[in-house]
Parts: structure tokens; C-alpha cells; sequence
């Protein structure tokens, strides 16, 4: 039999709107699809009718899939002949883990295409009107993961050089490790003046965006009950949000999450941010569908690796 194919396509960061022409046409020419929590429904549906879709999104501290299954997975279905799309938020190559998938694909010789994606790190404070390079205020960016799971000592980031030898930083993943972030860029000589944005949900209709300094952006941030996913971008550029915001939501600032503790504490209300109960790319919005698929695909990876399912 002939191999099929995979194909690490970037969804882009939430608007389905975002997602490249390239990327669109080979989601509807799918077999099987294999994508993550942050892809928008809307996207999913785009594969055709008789398209195996495959939920194996992860939470932070929750992993519907282990990497590893994730890459027999994929293995799997290409040796059985199909066009398998693997649709990652944002870039598969921007902390996706779209590297550590095509290594498992090029290790067995399969056929892969890597289609990038517009990444949330760029694109989420587009939105928030936010540019992260400006002649004036910045001239160089760098992107940082929050996450410390799995990181070696020596891939651990350079706090030293990041504080102070970059202009504007962007934190992906990150705001359950904010404390730390903050820590570490104080220690390290970053002013505790400096512009902060958080941005959930950026790029659409739930995104929310709170506004502060390094000096009490984690009071802000727990005072307005914020959650992930969420962009963090800390520089001087954030200033320019008060005139170039163009996208519709609702701002919070270090001042309104005051004014909000003292109308909560009046009532004897707790204040949080904006959350429905069941999002379309949270968890508690999957179907009982995707886990049915997540068992028989993961199945099918077992059968032929030889590995049982973890």
C-alpha cells in the first residue's frame, strides 16, 4: 500500500478567518484530522463529512494524548494510505511541537508538509493594538514559552538577557506562571514601570485585554479572575494600545479592577472575567463524539505499533 501523507498545518490564532489558503484547501481535502483545543470549530467542520476527526488537545496539566500516542497516531494513518492534516493553534513550529512530530514522521520515512500558520505571538497583540516593533519605543522582540514542563536546565530561559537586552517580550502560555515571569524580570533589572498587556482569547469574539505595569500586574491579573489562553506582551509598545486599539472588547485596566473589588466587596459578589461554561475550545466543550474518535484512533496506533495505548 501506498503511504499517505501528513500534513502540520498551522490553524492560526483563534479567528478562523486567520487560517492560510494553502492550509484551507488541505483541510478539506482530509481523510483524518488530528487537532488541538485552540482550533476554532468552525475550522473542524471545514474537513469533509467522512473525515475521522481526532480531538487530542491539552490543558495545562491535563493531556487527552501523550506526545508519543499523538505521534503513533499520526504514523499510523499515513501507513494505512490516508491524508492526514494535524491542525495546531497558531504555527506548528512555534512551541506546537510540530519539530518533535516531523522527526517522528521523518524517523519512518513518511511523507509530511509543514504549511505555517499566523502565529499568536505576533497576531494576538495585532489585535489588541499592540505592534511589537515600533521606531521609536522597540527594535528587537522575542517570544518565550511559559511553560516550564519538559525544559531542560540549559533551554531554561536567559532572564538576564531577556530583562534587559530586549525590547518588547512576548510570554505565550504563560499566565500561570506570571509571578515567575515577574520575578525574574525584576531580579534581573527590567523597571517595575513597564507597560504589560494580557490578552485572552485573542483574535476573537471573547477576547479580553488587562492592562497594567511589571509592579502590579499580578494583583490586576488575580483580581479579574483571568484563565488561559492568554498572550502576555511586556514593553514600552504597550502604550500605544490607547490609540491604535481598532478590535472591539472589553479593556481592564490595574484602576477598573479597583473600581470592580470595591463594587464587589459592596454586594458580597466575586468578580471574574467573562467565561462561558462550556467554550467552544475548552474541554467542557467537547462532544462525546470526540472522545469516542480520541479511543478508536489511538486504538488504531496501538494495533499497529505494537505499544498499548497510555
Amino acid at each position: 500500500m501506498k503511504p499517505g501523507k501528513v500534513y502540520l498545518i498551522g490553524a492560526g490564532p483563534g479567528d478562523p478567518g486567520l487560517i492560510t489558503v494553502r492550509g484551507l484547501e488541505l483541510l478539506r481535502q482530509a481523510e483524518v484530522v488530528v487537532y488541538d483545543r485552540l482550533v476554532h470549530p468552525q475550522l473542524v467542520r471545514e474537513a469533509p463529512e467522512a473525515a475521522l476527526r481526532v480531538y487530542v488537545g491539552k490543558e495545562s496539566g491535563l493531556h487527552c494524548l501523550p506526545q508519543t500516542e499523538i505521534n503513533r497516531l499520526l504514523i499510523s494513518q499515513a501507513r494505512r494510505g490516508r491524508q492526514v492534516v494535524r491542525l495546531k493553534g497558531g504555527d506548528p513550529f512555534v512551541f506546537g511541537r510540530g519539530g518533535e512530530e516531523a522527526e517522528a514522521l521523518a524517523a519512518t520515512n513518511l511523507p509530511f508538509e509543514i504549511v505555517p500558520g499566523i502565529s499568536s505571538a505576533v497576531a494576538v497583540p495585532a489585535y489588541a493594538g499592540i505592534p511589537l516593533t515600533h521606531r521609536q519605543l522597540a527594535s528587537s522582540f522575542a517570544v518565550i514559552s511559559g511553560h516550564e514542563e519538559g525544559r531542560r536546565d540549559s533551554a531554561s530561559a536567559d532572564w538576564r538577557g531577556l530583562a534587559t537586552a530586549v525590547d518588547t517580550l512576548v510570554v505565550l502560555m504563560g499566565v500561570k506562571g506570571l509571578a515567575r515571569t515577574v520575578s525574574h524580570l525584576l531580579a534581573h533589572g527590567r523597571s517595575p514601570d513597564t507597560p504589560v498587556a494580557l490578552i485572552r482569547w485573542g483574535t476573537t469574539a471573547d477576547q479580553r485585554t488587562i492592562t497594567g505595569k511589571l509592579a502590579n500586574i499580578i494583583p490586576t491579573a488575580a483580581a479579574a479572575g483571568l484563565e488561559p489562553p492568554v498572550v502576555t506582551v511586556i514593553g514600552e509598545v504597550v502604550k500605544l494600545r490607547k490609540n491604535l486599539q481598532w478590535f472591539a472588547e472589553s479593556i481592564i485596566t490595574h484602576e477598573t479592577v479597583k473600581e470592580m473589588r470595591i463594587r464587589a466587596e459592596s454586594t458580597h459578589s466575586v468578580v471574574r472575567s467573562a467565561s462561558p461554561a462550556a467554550h467552544p475550545y475548552s474541554r467542557a466543550g467537547r462532544t462525546r463524539e470526540d472522545s469516542q474518535e480520541v479511543s478508536r484512533a489511538s486504538a488504531f496506533g496501538s494495533q499497529e505499533s505494537g505499544h498499548p495505548a497510555e
